[in-house]
């Protein structure tokens, strides 16, 4: 993650424009906040990403409150190609200063050069392989598959710059750390499956408890330890003398999330007012 990091304040320099890929379901969480400092100056544009397996009701409005604060957004999904091609009208906006100071000092054609980053296995690669149309980067299901940075040359307007998902050294909010393991931008072996299933229940049980009890066919109970114990069972997860096995659950139920089949869930809702100062997304506004 240093690494990457270091990568990044070394080649921020060579672009006009950065490319934030977010999670849709995890909006704030999925941002890294060392962004905001190592793009200060640069144009900006958040992709909400995997906006196929979030709330569509809070797509729409996390798509206003960002307008509303200055940012340049869209929803995308990378992997059907969703919204990918409104993003080089979307890029020719964000940088029309720069394309406009290029025209004045008498260059032509030159195209903009633009970064793309985002945390770990938030679909970096994928969307890039989306937009260019062909397989430009390696892809995968698991955090840290692109290791080093990448030019890619889309056309005579754009090219990008792949580089590394980074996480931040250090969550102050537990909340935080849970929703990227939720989501699987922490690598899988360094986590309790049990503990990250009782937790994602926590979360589900206030905002979507149809998806669980719809998904297994049970009901809600009031401890979260004796839902998935109910999931084992509904599964058919055993181990020997048909006691349930939990681990095997657990990874179920996190799975089931991951990949939408849970239904079309969103963890954090749009912020109450205030908010925006605490998630600095670098906009306009910001800097007048």
């Amino acid at each position: 993650m240093t690494k990457a990091r270091r990568m990044m304040q070394e080649n921020v320099k060579l672009v006009d424009l950065i490319l934030e890929l977010a999670d849709a379901r995890i909006p704030v969480s999925s941002r890294n906040p060392d962004i905001d400092e190592l793009g200060k100056g640069k144009s900006r544009i958040v992709l909400l990403n995997k906006s196929d397996l979030a709330d569509p009701l809070y797509n729409r409005q996390w798509t206003a409150w960002l307008e509303e604060a200055g940012i340049h957004i869209l929803e995308v999904n990378s992997k059907t190609g969703a919204g990918v091609k409104s993003i080089n009208a979307l890029v020719q906006k964000a940088c029309a200063e720069k394309i406009e100071r290029d025209r004045k000092r008498g260059i032509q054609n030159r195209p903009v050069r633009a970064m793309v980053v985002g945390i770990p296995n938030v679909g970096k690669s994928t969307f890039i392989n989306s937009f260019a149309g062909r397989a430009c980067t390696r892809t995968g299901n698991k955090p840290g598959v692109t290791k080093g940075k990448q030019w890619i040359r889309l056309n005579n307007k754009l090219e990008l710059l792949d580089t590394p998902g980074i996480l931040w050294p250090r969550f102050e909010d537990r909340q935080v750390g849970m929703h990227l393991a939720f989501i699987g931008s922490i690598n899988d072996d360094i986590l309790q499956v049990e503990e990250l299933a009782l937790d994602l229940l926590d979360s589900l049980r206030s905002r979507y408890p149809d998806a669980v009890t719809e998904r297994y066919g049970i009901t809600w109970t009031e401890e979260n330890a004796a839902m998935l114990e109910d999931i084992a069972e509904s599964r058919k997860c055993f181990l020997k003398g048909q006691v349930p096995d939990l681990k095997k659950a657990a990874s179920i139920l996190v799975d089931d999330f991951r990949n939408g089949r849970l239904g079309r869930i969103t963890l954090e809702t749009p912020p109450s007012a205030g908010f925006r100062g605490q998630v600095n997304y670098n906009s306009q506004e910001d800097k007048q």
